[in-house]
């Protein structure tokens, strides 16, 4: 068995790890929870959450909705 076997070829990193997770959420990240928060009967997210805030919140709100399961 090779060492490579161990290395996801895809590793997730933390987004409070990220070097950008404090700056503004992106576009498609607020389109995107804005989707998923009508989706699960909840009101759109503020606009001033940060870009890890928003993946967390779209992790959250894809288990409730069941978007994203799977992939």
């Amino acid at each position: 068995m090779s060492a490579d076997s161990d290395v996801q070829p895809t590793p997730e990193k933390d987004p409070e790890d990220w070097v950008t997770g404090d700056e503004p959420m992106t576009g498609p990240q607020a389109s995107y929870l804005s989707t998923l928060a009508q989706e699960a009967g909840l009101e759109p997210p503020s606009a001033e959450l940060s870009k890890a805030e928003a993946s967390h919140l779209i992790d959250d709100l894809q288990a409730r909705t069941g978007r994203g399961a799977g992939s």
